[in-house]
């Protein structure tokens, strides 16, 4: 017979991401915690889950790069001209 606490031990539960059961979810909410909005989470979320990854990360990575004041807005707007320059025929 073995102790309650010994069998549990055997199971390595986390609950910090107990309700994000999806990769985008993750990368959405990691985008919103880069950005500093999480009150748009869910924004961030649902463009994880539509658009292309190095789209995503690469205005991310220019954002982080800038000093700009409201990063979710300058975010955005680096997504929108990242998606017309790649619709445009070379």
């Amino acid at each position: 017979m073995q102790k309650l606490g010994t069998i549990l031990q055997k199971f390595n539960v986390e609950d910090t991401d107990k309700f994000l059961s999806r990769e985008f979810q993750k990368y959405g909410i990691y985008l919103a915690q880069q950005l500093g909005d999480m009150k748009h989470k869910a924004l961030y979320i649902k463009m994880a889950k539509d658009y292309p990854r190095e789209i995503l990360a690469s205005a991310l990575s220019f954002v982080l790069d800038s000093r700009a004041r409201n990063m979710g807005a300058l975010f955005m707007w680096k997504v929108k001209l990242l998606l017309e320059n790649r619709k445009k025929p070379a």
